[in-house]
């Protein structure tokens, strides 16, 4: 059976490890896929062109937002599913996104329940954006079936093309991080609903969407720094990224003398990130 009504949207960068078990799982439900490659520079595209997807080359890696934006304007159907390559859809996950679209027409989002390695399900219980049901202590307390909810992960989602489309997509000011939490609030601002669709289940690799290579950490950090600086000016609360660089330029000079470069790049790049976002660069 082949769905007419959906895309998924996978966005590669140097995922070739990981694109064989996303992709032959849309497949095997069928769901067509769009990738769009971030100028990667193992054999991504040639795996995502032997799977059957439909696949658009960026000359260069043009971050999550701005990738998937190319990926939903290329699509052609009433819904996109933006996937990471290191997400697996389960059998019958995306007719049960589709069918409580269907339900809810007042809703533009519809969350999966995402099972991590560990089969811990991952839940949003609060995000920086948020402006009621912070939970800042609270316990995690899953919903026991469909429900409404002010942020989700960006990891796997459906969205109605139109709606997305409308609001610009994702933030093409965000390179990486925070462009999802800024998409649910202003989804949740424009009036629509964003929906929990339990039944719905995508197990997430998390992290293995990219290989891991020196400098990534550092560059992966950099940019969680300074997305968040940049959220938060964007919504107005108060800049974070004077702490952020002092609290983390002293990790770094402390992890220095462990040699662990793990550690090391962690910390500098997220000093690095805030002391960018301090100065007024941008993410691109």
């Amino acid at each position: 059976m082949s769905r007419q009504d959906v895309t998924a949207i996978v966005v590669t960068f140097d995922s070739a490890h990981a694109l064989p078990e996303c992709l032959g799982a849309l497949a095997a439900d069928g769901v067509p896929v769009i990738v769009v490659d971030n100028a990667s520079t193992d054999g991504t595209v040639a795996v995502a062109e032997g799977q059957g997807a439909r696949v658009v080359r960026n000359a260069r890696n043009e971050g999550y937002g701005r990738a998937n934006n190319i990926g939903a304007r290329a699509a052609d159907t009433e819904f996109v599913l933006i996937v990471n390559p290191d997400c697996v859809v389960d059998t019958g996950a995306v007719a049960a996104l589709v069918d409580a679209a269907r339900r809810y027409p007042e809703a533009a989002f519809f969350a999966p329940q995402i099972v991590e390695p560990d089969g811990r399900v991952f839940y949003q219980p609060r995000s920086l954006l948020a402006t009621s049901l912070t939970n800042p202590g609270g316990r995690l307390v899953l919903p026991e079936g469909e429900a409404c909810a002010p942020f989700f992960s960006g990891a796997c989602f459906l969205i109605r093309r139109d709606a997305f489309l409308a609001l610009g997509g994702f933030d093409e000011n965000i390179f990486l991080f925070y462009e999802d939490d800024d998409l649910c609030r202003r989804i949740a601002d424009s009036g629509s609903a964003l929906i929990y669709v339990p039944q719905a289940v995508v197990r997430h690799g998390r992290g293995r969407s990219s290989g891991d290579r020196p400098g990534r950490i550092f560059a992966s950090r950099w940019h969680q720094a300074w997305s968040r600086a940049y959220v938060s000016r964007k919504y107005g609360l108060p800049n974070p990224a004077p702490g952020m660089l002092a609290i983390n330029a002293l990790k770094a000079a402390g992890a220095s003398l462990t040699f662990r470069r793990k550690l090391i790049e962690r910390y500098a790049g997220s000093a690095a990130g805030a002391w960018a976002a301090i100065r007024g660069r941008k993410a691109f």
